[in-house]
């Protein structure tokens, strides 16, 4: 049975509402209205079952202010299972259970686009012919090795963190799902969307974020920055932070170039390979300065 959201999502791209921005007064005040908006942006990206109650095709854009936050708390219930497990199993097998939590959590949500992104754009195809490729289901050869070498890097990554602290791993976890999310919304206001709005999944995630977008996505960046900090008092930290911010930033545009050369634009699914990209380089980047955590 489809959810209101997704009824109203298609109705939107059937009509085109899903681009336009709600002038009407949010109900219930602007708090109310920001926790909708999470709300919103926890049904989209996790499992997690959310009820919003009245629901507008344009909400869902809005809310991408909130990804960074879902992002965060999908690392926190990675962490926490990371935790847990470390107390009851080897390392190596508490990596891997944290790593299927996270998976779990999002329905694989982001390594889906991995996997299509890798099958569109491994290959010296034209923007028609990549996009044609991204929208088939079946994983090929370049999407398979994308997924292998990305998510078997991250688990060397947190294995190497949770030797050295497995509290410095599980922060590692926060802050790396936090800033891959703000990463993947950035892309959305450096690119215009690069697809197909008439076959696109969710239309309104097709309208390119404007300043606000940004300046939400560098806010809370700024806030994990800071929380990792405090959660981790440790004289090197602020520097390894600085690091992975910065490793972070910078696959960030580098996938917005390698974007508009090869598809004019974002996809959903190129948003996901962002998010995987950007998580991968901040666990590289916090592993490159070994010493710096809590022993």
């Amino acid at each position: 049975m489809e959810t209101e959201m997704e009824t109203e999502m298609e109705t939107g791209t059937r009509t085109g509402r899903g681009t336009e921005r709600s002038t009407r007064r949010p109900p219930g005040g602007r708090a109310l209205h920001e926790l909708r908006l999470l709300g919103i942006a926890l049904q989209f990206l996790t499992r997690v079952p959310v009820r919003v109650g009245r629901f507008e095709p344009s909400w869902l854009a809005d809310s991408a202010r909130h990804f960074p936050l879902v992002g965060a708390l999908v690392g926190a219930f990675g962490g926490a299972t990371l935790w847990g497990a470390a107390t009851l199993w080897p390392l190596p097998l508490a990596v891997a259970l944290s790593m299927a939590a996270t998976a779990w959590i999002t329905g694989g949500f982001h390594e889906d686009g991995l996997a299509d992104t890798c099958d569109g754009l491994g290959g010296a195809v034209d923007r028609e012919k990549a996009l044609a490729i991204m929208k088939d289901s079946r994983l090929g050869t370049y999407g398979a090795l994308g997924l292998l070498f990305v998510l078997g890097l991250k688990a060397c990554a947190l294995w190497t963190l949770s030797t050295e602290s497995v509290a410095l791993a599980a922060v590692a976890l926060v802050l790396a799902h936090g800033v891959s999310r703000a990463a993947a919304v950035a892309v959305t206001t450096l690119l215009p969307y690069g697809g197909d709005t008439g076959h696109a999944k969710a239309l309104p995630m097709t309208r390119r974020g404007g300043v606000p977008l940004a300046a939400a996505a560098l806010a809370w960046t700024a806030a994990f920055a800071v929380a990792s900090g405090s959660a981790m008092p440790d004289a090197l930290v602020p520097l390894r932070i600085a690091l992975a911010l910065g490793c972070a930033a910078a696959v960030m545009l580098g996938c917005a170039s390698w974007l508009r050369r090869r598809l004019d634009g974002y996809t959903g699914d190129t948003l996901g390979a962002v998010q995987q990209f950007s998580e991968l380089a901040t666990y590289l980047a916090l592993c490159a300065l070994p010493g710096a955590g809590v022993p």
